[in-house]
């Protein structure tokens, strides 16, 4: 069965080097039951680590069923332990968040099997737990403990087991019963190993090796021959390449569920660990989520404030657009009258629409309410221009504005604080003293703590000019052209026309401007973009801190649950498997926070609008940002944690207090 030519290993202890094994060699055929004796820093441990390859030899040669096994990488060897040898340690190794039944399930999992229960179930029942499949080690005596560990290493159907100091932490009757249990296994054919320093122990084998200083001192057998008895179990030829072979194109190994499975019962396991990893990314992904819809709320409403100014439009002012730092001698400021649009008119078609407008304060009263506001004057097309057609009622019409009507549109505001929810078409209201009929509600634009666009009425220019503000002249010409392409060309033509009609030199060119409102837009979007960049960019450290949360809590994870992943690899799990499930586990943890953060984030954006009343919109996008950074975040920070746990020795792991 086995047969170990020349091995030995030498363990580095500081500046010193101890030889634990010195060119042993050794056979044991199948369905023998071997102890291996010796005091304590005799290498009987280190032989039964080599021999149920937890360990590698410095040198020398191992042979599995007539099959050299030297040299083989560390992921088949955990093939060969997972299907050949069962490992029963004296300190169980039993997990202890998760049943009997569960612990017994164990090397299934990586063998890929998928009826896991009804094996285990077995196994438990063979061994006498039948009625305590489903208690928690913690619920166990020692003695029922490490039967589960004894279920454990014959739920993969082995050839051989490997007992290290079996009954070390058990008491008399337990350990008569552990005993009894592997001479049965024994007689039904399984090659039995068992590592001891108590002699006791030893007599019940029929073949004692003792060991001293790293070397074989004695090999006792009872009996004058040495034979393997009628019903041992022998590997079946091939049987070690087949699952190699197999296991190589991955037609019998762990599955994707099965780590998720595991990652799922870890998690649970350690509910306040995963649940701190969670809240660290919840937070974060929350934060996402409100600081993005905060910035597109802010968007929208910028967006509704633009489209108040109108598009492709110019706004001509008289005064220059630089600052002089003196104000201009009287005379020379220029003034706009009706002539100068009538000239602008005349462009023809690089003009879509045109409006005259002047502006001031007046005080409206309307029964026993007043309020104070802006007025301005304005013609036809300042409705369609500025985004100004009544929601309620009608504008002027040419008619009423060239016989000066007495007629007004109200903002909103100003509707609300005279007549509350009431209709006021139709009503009159006084403003500075004058009877003025309101004929329309104009659309909502918005209001800021500096401005509200909707306190404000307008009428027709002339009536403001000549009845109500006593004004002889235009404060503000809009031209709206007829496209974006055509703004250039149209502001020239304007220049041009006012230049002409004022008779202006060289070097009085500035004495008006020209605003173009679709670099303010273009300014203003811009500045929406970078600010939502900039909270975006603000929740997305927080979400950094998160996953450096996850990656901390990870790190002591790994730590804390060094002898699991020593356990795992001693039954069959490769670097592989555990960098996976460590991996998955950080994800789900990135996952879930992502979930929640989701829904915590949309419920404070909706508060954030109840209680401060700021628009904002929560978009797919974010959400998809916000999911997709968590799990980027789990793989990130997940995976120096998941490549420590992979790289644990077995051996040191599973000795790690």
């Amino acid at each position: 069965m086995i047969e170990l030519k020349n091995i030995t290993k030498t363990y580095q202890m500081g500046s010193s080097e101890v030889k634990a094994l010195a060119g042993i060699s050794l056979k044991i055929r199948a369905g023998e039951l071997v102890a291996i004796m010796g005091p304590s820093g005799s290498g009987k441990s280190t032989l039964m680590h080599i021999l149920g390859f937890l360990d590698r030899p410095d040198s020398g040669e191992y042979f599995l069923g007539g099959r050299n096994l030297t040299g083989l990488s560390d992921k088949e060897l955990a093939v060969i332990r997972n299907r050949f040898v069962g490992f029963i340690f004296q300190q169980f190794h039993l997990l202890p968040r998760i049943t009997a039944l569960e612990n017994t399930e164990l090397p299934l999992i990586y063998a890929g099997k998928r009826s896991l229960k009804d094996k285990a179930r077995e196994k438990l029942e063979l061994i006498g737990l039948k009625d305590r499949q489903l208690h928690r080690p913690n619920e166990l005596s020692g003695g029922q403990q490490q039967r589960v560990a004894i279920a454990r290493a014959l739920v993969n159907e082995p050839v051989i087991i490997m007992a290290d100091e079996p009954t070390g932490n058990l008491d008399s009757k337990s350990r008569d019963e552990i005993i009894s249990i592997l001479k049965r296994l024994n007689k039904e054919g399984k090659t039995v190993v068992i590592v001891t320093h108590e002699k006791e122990i030893a007599e019940n084998a029929r073949r004692i090796i003792y060991m001293r200083d790293g070397q074989i001192i004695s090999d006792n057998a009872s009996g004058v021959e040495r034979e393997a008895a009628a019903s041992a179990e022998h590997l079946p030829d091939n049987a070690i390449s087949d699952f190699l072979t197999m296991s190589a194109k991955g037609e019998n190994g762990i599955k994707f569920l099965d780590y998720f499975r595991e990652a799922i019962f870890a998690t649970i396991a350690h509910k306040m660990r995963s649940a701190l990893s969670i809240l660290g990314v919840l937070i974060g992904v929350a934060a996402v989520i409100a600081m993005l819809a905060l910035g597109e709320g802010a968007k929208i409403s910028i967006e509704a404030q633009l489209a108040s100014l109108g598009s492709n439009l110019l706004v001509v002012r008289p005064g220059s657009s630089r600052f002089h730092g003196v104000s201009m001698e009287s005379g020379s400021v220029m003034r706009f009258t009706f002539q100068d649009v009538e000239a602008i008119k005349k462009l023809g078609s690089e003009v879509k629409r045109i409006s005259s407008t002047v502006s001031g304060r007046a005080q409206i009263v309307y029964g026993n309410k007043n309020w104070n506001t802006q007025v301005q004057g304005v013609d036809v097309d300042y409705a369609q221009m500025r985004a100004s057609v009544p929601v309620i009622g009608r504008f002027f019409t040419d008619y009423e504005v060239k016989m000066r009507q007495k007629e007004v549109v109200l903002g909103t505001t100003v509707a609300r604080e005279l007549f509350g929810d009431a209709d006021p078409t139709g009503e009159t209201i006084k403003i500075n003293l004058i009877n003025f009929r309101v004929v329309g509600i104009l659309p909502s634009k918005g209001a800021s703590p500096f401005h509200d666009q909707d306190d404000i009425i307008l009428v027709p220019v002339t009536t403001a000019m000549y009845r109500l503000l006593g004004k002889e002249y235009i404060d503000t010409i809009y031209v709206e052209a007829q496209n974006a392409a055509s703004i250039e060309p149209l502001t020239e033509s304007i220049t041009n026309v006012i230049v002409k009609q004022h008779r202006l030199g060289k070097g009085e060119e500035d004495s008006f401007q020209i605003r173009n409102m679709s670099d303010i837009k273009d300014t203003l979007e811009a500045t929406t973009k970078t600010m939502s960049f900039l909270l975006g960019a603000i929740a997305a450290i927080s979400l950094l801190v998160g996953g450096i949360g996850i990656m901390n809590i990870m790190l002591v994870s790994v730590t804390e649950r060094t002898r699991e992943i020593g356990l795992r690899k001693a039954i069959g799990a490769n670097d592989t498997d555990i960098m996976i499930q460590f991996l998955i586990e950080a994800v789900l943890m990135s996952l879930l926070g992502g979930l929640g953060g989701i829904v915590l984030g949309s419920g404070i954006s909706l508060l954030i609008t109840l209680f401060a009343g700021w628009t904002v919109k929560i978009s797919t996008f974010s959400i998809v940002l916000a999911t997709t950074f968590s799990l980027a975040i789990g793989v990130v920070f997940g995976l120096w944690p998941a490549k420590q746990a992979s790289q644990l020795n077995p051996i040191e792991a599973l000795r790690y207090e």
